[in-house]
């Protein structure tokens, strides 16, 4: 039988600084999906269409990365064949290949959309776990996967059996976010490169605290996020592939704002309080060579709607 899904995915920056491959938090823009499962098998050559982000350079094809999450999860659930009978609908507002989560929202998004086809056609649905399973599947790691999932700010890890596991911490209310967002892109897999296997001692140690007192900082007390988002684990390393936004994050922390490297990059993040904390950035480094976006911080992850069957 047909039914129809909307599906809204945010945005999520990741590391925030000390927590590498661990922190993460949502952010208030989103790409919207609406999947329509169809009473007939459809083109899968063309059953995919894009606006906005990525328009033109992702598959319309059953080879788009939300379609091929759908399949595999709806294969291992014994429906596989629902995903013949699917058509998708992408309006894409995360800029892709930035450090901005765009490959967890469309990981999340089809986790959701297949979650949604199981209970359409009354197969079940899937809990927390498993969808935060499945999201760690496809990404490698739970730090943007778990915001999209769950909004917030989340901290993730991998428990003694390799299984995902991620707790949300409620952030202060007077917390915003300031995207600086270049028009270059980066690879996420060319950034990881860059990351030493062993780094000093005395950095780890560092690294901890820092990590230990943003929990803090960002739920109880943001005048602290400065000393808390100092990073020993990645961004210097990572500075020969993303010169110009390590300089960007360099000069705003030389004016005393909490900037940081946002995922993989290029995007810089930053985070603090007040209405004007926009025009701070700007007053830096301007807004000639890069977006500066404000953004706030998305209590929810992935919704859905669901009519039809």
């Amino acid at each position: 039988m047909p039914c129809s899904i909307e599906v809204s995915v945010p945005a999520t920056s990741a590391n925030l600084g000390p927590g590498y491959d661990t922190f993460g938090l949502a952010l208030d823009i989103a790409d919207e999906v609406v999947a329509e499962l169809h009473s007939s098998p459809v083109d899968l050559s063309s059953c995919v269409e894009v606006t906005g982000q990525g328009a033109g350079q992702v598959p319309a094809s059953s080879d788009h990365l939300i379609h091929r999450v759908v399949r595999e999860v709806l294969d291992h659930h014994g429906s596989a064949e629902l995903a013949d009978r699917l058509t998708l609908r992408c309006a894409n507002t995360i800029p892709h290949s930035r450090g901005m989560g765009s490959s967890a929202a469309a990981v999340v998004a089809g986790i959701s959309i297949a979650d949604a086809l199981l209970a359409c056609v009354g197969r079940g649905e899937l809990c927390e776990a498993e969808r935060l399973a499945w999201a760690v599947h496809f990404e490698g790691h739970a730090d943007n996967a778990a915001p999209a999932l769950f909004g917030g700010v989340s901290i993730s890890m991998a428990d003694a059996q390799g299984s995902p596991r991620s707790v949300s911490v409620p952030a202060h209310p007077a917390v915003r976010a300031v995207l600086v967002v270049p028009d270059t892109t980066l690879d996420t897999d060319y950034a990881r490169s860059f990351i030493p296997e062993q780094v000093p001692h005395a950095d780890a140690v560092a690294n901890s605290a820092a990590a230990a007192l943003f929990i803090h900082a960002i739920g109880r007390d943001p005048s602290l996020l400065f000393a808390a988002t100092e990073d020993h684990l990645h961004q210097e390393y990572r500075r020969p592939a993303m010169p110009e936004t390590l300089a960007r994050v360099d000069a705003l922390r030389e004016h005393g704002l909490a900037a940081v490297v946002s995922g993989a990059g290029p995007t810089a993040l930053v985070l603090g309080t007040g209405e004007d904390l926009r025009d701070e950035v700007v007053s830096v480094i301007g807004e000639d060579d890069a977006d500066v976006i404000a953004a706030s911080i998305a209590d929810f992850g992935a919704t859905i709607t669901r009519t039809g069957a």
